[in-house]
């Protein structure tokens, strides 16, 4: 049985290329080592996905390239 995280004090911020209309923003915490919590900005209280630090750089540089 994986256990999840504890988030409650996870500091979020948005992509810096998020709009300022509060359109379909993702957020993520860099506060956990070895994970990237990741949730949707419009449900701050639903679930977030806990991504491996590893797969979360490699979609990173492959949205980049």
């Amino acid at each position: 049985m994986r256990h999840s995280p504890e988030l409650s004090t996870a500091r979020w911020r948005k992509s810096s290329y998020s709009n300022t209309n509060g359109g379909n923003c993702v957020e993520i915490s860099e506060d956990f080592p070895g994970i990237v919590p990741v949730r949707d900005s419009k449900t701050p209280d639903g679930p977030a996905l806990v991504i491996p630090t590893t797969a979360w750089t490699a979609f990173v540089r492959t949205l980049k390239d």
